[in-house]
C-alpha cells in the first residue's frame, strides 16, 4: 500500500497470475487493508459504472461522520482517477492527486472526508468501487470537478462531459462558505475512534 502524500489516499497494486488457462487475480481482501489501516473496513456496497470517454464523475464526497470511504478499481479501459482534499484545515486543503486505473491492477483507497472524481479516458470505461456506507443523498455533496480554485489537470484535447447535478455543484470556497465540507480534525477523529475499536 503506497501513500498518495495525502493523508487518507493510498494506492494499492496487486499481482496478477496467469497460466495456459488465463489470469487469476485477488481484487480485494478486506483482512488485509483492516490490517494495514489499523481498523475494520466496512463495505455496505458495491457500485459499477461505464462511462464513454470524456466523462467526468465528481468531486463527490459525504458528511463525516459517518463519511463514504471508497475502494476504487478499473476494470477495463482506462480512467485518471483524482482524489481532492477538502477536509477544511487539512495540510494539503485544496490539493490532489491522480493516479491512472487501467489494468485492474491498481486500485485507490479514499478514506471518507476526501473528495473523488474520475475521467474516462475511453469509450465504455468501466469503474468499480465499494464503499463503506451504502447511497444516502442527504449526506452526499459535490464540489465542480472544473473549479479554478482547485485547478485540476484534465487531460488535453478530450471534451469533458459532466452531469447536469455535476454542473451545477458549486466550487471550493463556496462550499466552504456554506459550511459543508468535512473538517480535517473531524476526519482524523473519527478514523482514531475507528482504530480505537478495532484495537479493542
Amino acid at each position: 500500500m503506497q501513500s498518495l502524500d495525502m493523508e487518507g489516499a493510498w494506492l494499492l497494486e496487486r499481482k496478477a497470475f496467469g497460466d495456459e488457462r488465463g489470469e487469476f487475480q485477488e481484487m480485494f481482501r478486506r483482512g488485509a487493508l483492516s490490517e494495514d489501516l489499523g481498523y475494520d473496513v466496512a463495505v455496505a456496497q458495491v457500485n459499477r459504472s461505464v462511462s464513454r470517454k470524456g466523462v467526468v464523475r465528481g468531486v463527490h464526497f459525504a458528511d463525516v461522520p459517518p463519511g463514504q470511504a471508497k475502494y476504487v478499481t478499473c476494470l477495463s479501459g482506462a480512467v485518471l482517477d483524482v482524489v481532492v482534499d477538502i477536509r477544511v484545515g487539512s495540510p494539503t486543503y485544496g490539493s490532489w492527486r491522480t493516479v491512472l486505473l487501467d489494468d485492474a491492477r491498481r486500485s485507490v483507497y479514499i478514506e471518507a472526508g476526501l473528495g473523488h472524481a474520475f475521467m474516462a479516458l475511453c469509450d465504455n470505461a468501466t469503474v468499480v468501487y465499494l464503499t463503506s456506507e451504502g447511497y444516502a443523498p442527504e449526506r452526499e455533496h459535490a464540489v465542480h470537478a472544473l473549479d479554478p480554485r482547485l485547478g485540476i489537470e484534465w487531460p488535453d484535447g478530450i471534451e469533458l462531459i459532466l452531469s447536469e447535478k455535476d454542473r451545477a455543484a458549486p466550487g471550493l470556497a463556496e462550499m466552504e462558505r456554506r459550511g459543508l465540507l468535512p473538517d480535517f480534525t473531524t476526519c482524523v477523529t473519527f478514523h482514531q475512534a475507528l482504530r480505537r475499536r478495532s484495537a479493542a
